[in-house]
């Protein structure tokens, strides 16, 4: 395995949960109690996207990895 990609693999995993969860919790409290955008539809606000770009690129990093 080769460790330093591992290790910012990880790195970047953990900013991505992190920073989704903080930009989440926003958009929940922005919107109001009566709207719409609830459980389902709150993953695909286009403010998480750049949360999972963050999480796929760590994926990868994470799996090509344990490839070496």
């Amino acid at each position: 395995m080769e460790w330093t990609i591992g290790i910012v693999a990880i790195i970047l995993l953990v900013i991505g949960l992190v920073g989704q969860a903080i930009e989440m919790r926003k958009i929940n409290l922005s919107t109001p109690n009566d709207s719409k955008l609830r459980s389902a539809n709150i993953f695909m606000n286009k403010k998480n996207f750049k949360w999972y770009a963050l999480l796929g690129i760590g994926i990868v990093l994470w799996y090509t990895a344990e490839r070496i």
